[in-house]
Formats: structure tokens, C-alpha cells, sequence
């Protein structure tokens, strides 16, 4: 396999992640809108629109900030400091700014309700897309890992097998999306703990993932990545400690 992967059309050329980023996006949406018809939703049309703008431009600045902190040094010596945040972004920071973006929305508009459940396993297949056109990045994107001494370790494009990490991160959003199903079947969850689960299963996993990929990291041993990780799970802290608060009471 060739990395980076094209596609060609007529005269043009376009590297498969653009168009694999763009289409987790759409399709990722669409089914938020089937879920939201197949289910019903405890957030009126007007409030929805506001958490729906919410969680766009939170997670747009939010990408592209813990992106551009992702690399201090290089932040320092770019030449052009807009393209340099422009090409700069990262999932973990759109989650999380998504997450503020809708929280400050919902102070801004009055709604006291969760509103996230409804985000989550789209949230999720677009991810499973938008991975997939990290993979045929290979190493021309810093989503690859570091070398390794075992048997699936591929060839990315420098001639060194490495941790094929996008593919690490399909097989985990997959399981997780099944775990999700699983507990939502046989629990009655409370409303939002199916999103509270999915942010905390994501950012144990990347806070470790990172441990297996190159870039830059402070004197402590972690990455900004990592950090950004840690502050999430902090704030869902409540909820690790007392998972039990994410089922509800039966009474009888």
C-alpha cells in the first residue's frame, strides 16, 4: 500500500483523508437526524438548533487550539502562525470544546436537560471514518505510531514498522459503540450517561494511545494531548467515582 493514498478525478488529485474527514462529518450528521426522528427527543426543536451550534464551533476552536498547543516548538517557529493553526487540529479537542460549547450554550439558553446521548454513536461512526482516512495518511499525518517490534506492525510509508494507531482507534470505537449498546440494553441509564461513559472510555484510551506515538512532550513525560485528556476525565471525575449514579433507581 502506497501512503499517502490519492484519488484521482479527471485531472484532480485529492488525498482520500479529506474526503473520508468530509464524509464521517455527513453521514456522521445524518444519522444523528435518523436517530433524533427514530427517537424521541426531550430537547425542543430551538433548543437542539442552539446545542447543535453549540458543539460546532466549540469543537471547531477546540480542535484547532489543543492542535496548535499539540507541538509548543514548532507553534514558536512557524512561519505563517494562521496556516500553522489551520493545519492543526485533533479530536480530543474538539470533544472537549465541543462539550463547552454546548454547556456554555445551555447556561446562555436556560436548558437544564442532558442533551448528549443523541450525539453519541454518530459521534462515533464519523470518528470510524474520519480514522479510517488517517490511516491512508500513513506517516505524512501525525496520527501514526512508533516503531514496534510486533507482528502487525506495517510499513507507513518511512520503511520502519510502526503502531498502526487509526486502526487501533476503529477497532476500539467499535468495541466501545458495542459496549454502549450492550449496557443501554441492559440497564436503564440515566439521561446523559450514555455520552458521560463514551467521553470517559475515549479519553482513557487516548490518554494511553499517546504513549505509542511520536511528538512533543513536556518535562513530565506527557503531551498536550494527554493533559487535555486528563482535565476531561477531572471534570467527569463524579462520575468515575461513583458510576452507579449513571443507572437508575427502580422503585417499587
Amino acid at each position: 500500500m502506497q501512503f499517502p493514498v490519492y484519488i484521482s478525478l479527471f485531472s484532480l488529485h485529492f488525498p482520500l483523508h479529506a474526503i473520508t474527514e468530509t464524509l464521517g462529518m455527513f453521514i456522521g450528521f445524518r444519522y444523528f437526524l435518523y436517530l433524533r426522528l427514530k427517537q424521541s427527543d426531550h430537547i425542543d426543536n430551538s433548543n437542539r438548533i442552539w446545542v447543535i451550534l453549540g458543539a460546532i464551533f466549540g469543537a471547531l476552536f477546540g480542535s484547532r487550539l489543543l492542535g496548535t498547543l499539540e507541538n509548543p516548538p514548532g507553534l514558536l517557529h512557524a512561519d505563517n502562525l494562521l496556516f500553522y493553526i489551520y493545519q492543526n487540529k485533533t479530536i480530543v479537542g474538539g470533544l472537549l470544546g465541543g462539550l463547552i460549547g454546548v454547556e456554555l450554550i445551555k447556561k446562555g439558553i436556560g436548558e437544564s436537560m442532558s442533551t448528549g446521548d443523541l450525539f453519541v454513536y454518530p459521534l462515533i461512526l464519523a470518528m470510524i471514518i474520519g480514522r479510517i482516512g488517517c490511516f491512508t495518511m500513513g506517516i505524512y499525518e501525525e496520527t501514526y505510531g512508533l516503531p514496534t517490534s510486533l507482528p502487525w506492525g506495517m510499513n507507513l510509508g518511512d520503511g520502519l514498522l510502526r503502531h498502526p494507531v487509526s486502526l487501533y482507534e476503529i477497532v476500539f470505537l467499535i468495541l466501545l459503540w458495542q459496549t454502549l449498546a450492550f449496557i443501554g440494553r441492559r440497564y436503564t441509564l440515566v439521561n446523559g450517561a450514555r455520552f458521560k461513559l463514551f467521553m470517559i472510555a475515549y479519553l482513557i484510551f487516548r490518554f494511553l494511545l499517546d504513549f505509542i506515538k511520536p511528538g512533543y512532550r513536556f518535562a513530565f513525560g506527557l503531551g498536550s494531548i494527554q493533559l487535555a485528556c486528563l482535565a476531561g476525565l477531572i471534570y467527569y471525575l463524579p462520575t468515575v467515582v461513583f458510576p452507579s449514579r449513571l443507572i437508575q433507581k427502580q422503585y417499587v
